[in-house]
């Protein structure tokens, strides 16, 4: 998301021949090292420096009060809290954070990142210091990383400027939120067709709250009779939802929503007529519903006030197989757990690992087909398996080094992953067409499919972004760390994983790990996780086996946040589980079923980096 594009041109509006689009410059000076901001759960831990034995500790809280500062806390008033929002009406489970005087409008309003571009329509990009710029009908805010902070178990923002700014009333009573914002009239229909895609742009007469959620978009719009003929004619299904429409592409996917301002407008980019693009969601299919009791197999349990939707098959004997879910293309990047299961064909589908929140890039061990998209970290669990066979469970580090010619030899840290500490990391063509810097000082050499460097790089270069083709290897030296070697050395790259299972060809990662060999197998230490990620309570997905069938499983709170991690392992013990796999959880938790999203971790589709699916 973001401002418009550069291979697309929007139709220029009658009454505008400038476009404010508030978006702001990149800028890499400083080493800096970004936060560890997950996704629906934050992993809870600092970038070690050089060790792991670093000090684990969760995001801080909101910051207290100071004077003066347009961000800064308030000098008087109250704290309020709550665990539930409503939306012009509707209702989800997030936390939020109100900080201000006891009468009128806060000074402060925390809220998740996820609820913001989702739930609210509000677009997000990251800087390479972690900087987010968030705008909203052009409104632009610029939330260093310093004002990044943890609520409950998701990365939140005080987004009071940009609701102020928009005209969004806010109003808190007792645990619950209210935001409001006025239906917008639809003024007129605008498109435009490029290469592949067509542009479509709503004039509004008012900023308005977008809404995404398996597949369609949700406006909070007034549109005549004759303009909602219009959309369809360009190629979109609309009904009435609401206060407004829901919309989404005959064929295919939306592939960019953003708002513009002054005037005020919101921009959808479609598949083109003639796209085969999968069509977007619907009901269960027929061909999932006749395997259900038969070759598969749909739990819905409820244990101790936990709901439990549990998938399991027997993937030696069935017609579908276990595989890590990825999204075609680059690393970087989310998208929705619908999108995700049409894209890969997945009949099944539950939500992968950790990612960062605010960059958008995988934090943990995702391997395809043999090759490491996202290497291991942090000596966390993970799933692994070869073809039709069962999951191993355990813990997975990745050793590597590079040894030149004058046998120097430097270990990797991490490969094609966006965890960032100091120290050499290497990525490849599966990290995405090109490398774009991901800290403030960074150093690198590009090397062929033969170990000869083939090119120094310098910390402006990889801020401008460097082509990534397969078989080269980009080593990137960080925090200080330098690269001694020069085009024309040929260097030497060994790889050892820590355990057998790290060899197999397909790995997931996630963590903790909850069971192993039908022992309780929780240590959050050893999988640096800080005491309070372990004390959380939030919906959970987890990857399990009982020794005869993989299990797919989703675990919801019935009336609180959800389970613990502890109290998730002995539910799983009942169920008869052997292994089992925490994955990422909160607002991404997640199941999909036959195309129908069965499960959502708070009420809402949010959004995820990768999965694990069922594929035939």
């Amino acid at each position: 998301m973001g401002s418009v594009g550069a291979s697309f041109s929007i139709p220029p509006h009658p009454a505008a021949a400038v476009v404010r689009s508030g978006r702001v410059g990149r800028t890499a000076d400083g080493w800096l090292v970004p936060r560890l901001l997950a996704g629906g759960l934050l992993a809870g831990v600092l970038l070690p420096a050089a060790s792991a034995a670093a000090p684990r500790l969760p995001l801080p809280p909101p910051p207290p009060a100071k004077d003066g500062g347009a961000m800064a806390g308030p000098q008087a008033g109250t704290e309020r809290r709550g665990t539930s929002i409503s939306i012009n009406g509707q209702q989800q489970q997030a936390s939020w954070l109100w900080l201000g005087p006891a009468e009128g409008p806060p000074r402060q309003l925390w809220l998740p990142l996820e609820v913001l571009e989702n739930q609210l329509g509000i677009s997000s990009r990251s800087r390479p210091d972690g900087s987010l710029d968030l705008e909203w009908f052009g409104q632009p805010l610029l939330v260093p990383p310093a004002l990044q902070r943890s609520l409950e178990d998701e990365v939140a923002v005080d987004a009071m400027p940009l609701l102020s700014a928009v005209g969004v009333q806010v109003l808190a009573r007792g645990a619950q939120l209210s935001l409001s914002l006025a239906t917008a009239p639809v003024l007129q229909v605008r498109s435009g067709t490029q290469p592949g895609a067509r542009r479509l742009v709503l004039d509004l007469g008012r900023p308005a709250l977008v809404r995404s959620a398996a597949g369609l978009l949700q406006l909070d719009v007034q549109a005549s009779p004759a303009q909602v003929q219009e959309l369809q004619t360009l190629g979109l299904v609309v009904q009435s939802a609401g206060r407004g429409l829901a919309v989404r592409p005959r064929r295919g996917a939306v592939s960019k929503v953003f708002t513009l301002g002054e005037p005020n407008r919101l921009v959808i980019d479609v598949p083109a007529e003639g796209d085969t693009g999968p069509v977007a969601p619907a009901p269960i299919s027929p061909e999932v519903q006749a395997m259900i009791g038969r070759t598969l197999r749909w739990d819905r349990l409820v244990r101790d006030g936990v709901r439990i939707n549990a998938v399991r098959i027997d993937p030696r004997t069935a017609p579908l197989q276990l595989r890590p879910l990825v999204r075609p293309g680059a690393m970087e990047g989310l998208t929705s757990l619908v999108q995700l299961a049409g894209q890969t064909r997945a009949v099944v589908a539950i939500n992968g690992g950790y990612f960062n929140r605010v960059r958008r890039l995988p934090l943990g061990a995702l391997k395809l087909d043999g090759r490491w998209m996202s290497g291991p970290i942090l000596n966390r669990g993970v799933a692994a398996w070869n073809g039709r066979e069962l999951p191993s469970f355990g813990r997975l580090r990745l050793e590597e080094w590079v040894v030149g010619p004058d046998r120097a030899r430097l270990p990797i840290v991490v490969v094609n992953s966006g965890y960032v500490q100091r120290g050499v990391s290497r990525y490849t063509a599966d990290w995405g067409p090109y490398y774009q810097a991901l800290s403030g000082s960074e150093t690198g050499l590009l090397l062929g499919a033969d170990g000869v460097v083939s090119r120094s790089l310098d910390s402006p270069e990889l801020a401008q972004g460097v082509p990534l083709r397969p078989g080269e290897t980009l080593l990137v030296g960080r925090g200080g760390v330098g690269l001694p070697w020069a085009p024309g050395h040929r260097l030497q790259l060994s790889s050892r994983p820590s355990e057998a299972l790290g060899g197999k060809s397909q790995v997931i990662g996630g963590g903790p790990l909850l069971l192993q060999g039908g022992r309780f197998a929780l240590n959050g230490a050893a999988e640096n996780f800080s005491a309070s990620f372990l004390r959380q309570g939030a919906p959970r997905t987890v990857l399990g086996s009982d020794g005869r069938e993989v299990w797919l499983i989703t675990l919801e709170g019935g009336s609180g946040s959800g389970p613990t991690l502890a109290q998730t392992a002995q539910l799983l013990l009942g169920l008869g589980m052997r292994d089992a796999l925490n994955l990422d959880g909160g607002s991404s938790t997640g199941l999909v079923l036959g195309g129908s999203h069965q499960v959502k971790g708070r009420g809402v589709a949010g959004s995820v980096h990768n999965g694990v699916g069922l594929v035939p």
